[in-house]
């Protein structure tokens, strides 16, 4: 490893990591990183998913205090995770990557016009159900559609998970993003087994990225607290429509 391929992995993993605490979409920096620095694709795929995972836990420790609220609702919804991250591990197991990276870009589309209108549909389903945010099967079975997802492939995850705890009732974006970092951690505990055990990580990048990323994910977090939530909500909506450009650009 070189001085500017140890800079570039560190760089693009502490932006990714700030990313992912605070609107999804980590992926997009962290893994072209790996590509560029000469890491295979399937090798940087895992060790992407590895060195992230510290920055869900940091970004959701930092949100701690919104958390403490959601006890009970959180064991279900993290059940709900666990089971959708090893189903959607082995359907990885399973499948190809190009038949994948042709959804990619329709799915982070549909992802974020949900959450861009999750708002007035979230009054309008609340109108109709008067159940508390996330008490419902539909909203639990909605989490295990996105974990399945995330433990597929992590990019876009978080957007995913925004749109369906937006349209389970949440109309807190803090607290949304307080929620999506644990169930996120959740997911990629999942698939870091997986990968590990099947030695598919590149250690000597890996390591750099953990540290890094792991900054920047508990920095993410605690500058989201201080953005106004119209703005952040603003933000989340850009970062998605960028990367469904972004993905459309690449399967094209």
């Amino acid at each position: 490893m070189g001085v500017w391929q140890v800079l570039l992995v560190g760089m693009a993993a502490f932006c990714a990591g700030a990313m992912n605490s605070v609107a999804g979409g980590g992926t997009f920096f962290s893994f072209p990183a790996l590509l560029a620095v000469g890491v295979p694709p399937v090798t940087a795929n895992a060790s992407n998913s590895v060195a992230l995972w510290p920055a869900s836990l940091s970004g959701a420790w930092a949100y701690r205090k919104e958390l403490a609220r959601y006890k009970k609702y959180l064991v279900p919804m993290g059940v709900a995770s666990f089971i959708g991250g090893v189903g959607g591990g082995l359907l990885l197991l399973s499948t190809k990557d190009a038949t994948f990276s042709r959804l990619i870009p329709w799915l982070l589309l549909f992802a974020t016009v949900l959450f861009a209108f999750s708002g007035k549909i979230s009054v309008w389903l609340r109108g109709r159900n008067a159940q508390k945010p996330g008490t419902s099967m539909s909203s639990l079975a909605g989490q295990v559609v996105v974990s399945v997802y995330g433990g597929f492939f992590g990019a876009g995850m978080g957007i995913l998970m925004l749109a369906s705890l937006a349209m389970a009732g949440h109309d807190d974006v803090h607290e949304i993003n307080a929620i999506k970092n644990l169930l996120s951690a959740i997911i990629y505990s999942v698939t870091v087994c997986t990968f590990v055990v099947a030695g598919a990580v590149d250690w000597p990048y890996t390591v750099i990225m953990l540290a890094t990323a792991t900054l920047g994910g508990y920095w993410g977090a605690s500058v989201a607290r201080k953005i106004p939530a119209l703005w952040l909500r603003r933000f989340i909506i850009t970062v998605g429509f960028g990367l469904t450009l972004f993905y459309f650009y690449k399967t094209a």
